[in-house]
């Protein structure tokens, strides 16, 4: 098994026919899907199903409220060399994969860069990148993350390290970004290979302008939990 594409899902029906059709071209016969649903009371796992291809494996009934924790399940149950996270809502281009299992040959963990749009996929920010101003760096990104979940792939290594998630994480890229800083060969890529998908319904909801809505107070405790939770691992 070569590559692993992980998915946490939870109420996705909307989007997620679109997302699994622009991955599954591009995925390799000796790939997989890896889909943890978190209890979806909509139709995400029938749509999952009528897909119909043996590569893609769900667990469902999971119970755990969390997409950190229900990312961190998809990760377990991946069988890959390689670990691609994918959100259920957004679009990847055609050669995503091609493009990060490239860059993999040097590094351990990659970032591309991508469009962002509205919820038709309408473009509203032409890079990812620009908008975070994302590079590498401990501190840099510790104050302004740009290790963005559905941008990333990885070399299975990182598993050893990264898991356990520690509980009190903001949120599983921003932890594996560390984990990558501290302990591996991260890179960020400039090829923009996907559309990241805004909408009403978003994990990380932004306000009309197109920031945070997280308190200065909630900020200051993510980043306060984040370097704890990278201190204990480099003590374990």
């Amino acid at each position: 098994m070569n590559i692993s594409v992980c998915i946490a899902t939870y109420n996705g029906e909307k989007y997620i026919r679109e997302q699994l059709e622009s991955i599954i071209p591009q995925l390799p016969e000796n790939g997989e899907i890896i889909i943890s649903d978190d209890s979806s009371t909509d139709k995400t796992l029938e749509i999952i199903e009528s897909i119909n291809d043996n590569r893609i494996k769900v667990f469902s009934n999971q119970k755990f409220r969390s997409p950190i924790f229900n990312f961190e399940n998809a990760i377990i149950q991946a069988q890959g060399k390689y670990i691609f996270l994918a959100d259920q809502d957004d679009k990847w281009f055609g050669n995503k994969i091609e493009v990060m299992l490239n860059a993999l040959k040097d590094h351990d963990l990659v970032v591309s860069n991508a469009m962002i749009g509205d919820e038709s996929l309408n473009i509203i920010k032409d890079s990812y990148f620009a908008w975070r101003n994302s590079r590498t760096g401990f501190l840099k990104n510790l104050f302004k993350n740009s290790y963005l979940g559905c941008c990333i792939a990885f070399d299975r290594k990182l598993i050893d390290v990264a898991l356990p998630f520690p509980e009190n994480i903001p949120m599983h890229d921003m932890w594996i970004g560390m984990v990558a800083e501290m302990y591996f060969k991260p890179i960020f890529i400039p090829n923009k290979l996907m559309i990241y998908r805004r909408h009403g319904n978003n994990v990380t909801p932004l306000n009309t302008n197109f920031t945070s809505n997280n308190s200065l107070r909630d900020k200051i405790s993510f980043r306060y939990n984040l370097l704890v939770a990278v201190i204990k691992r480099s003590l374990r």
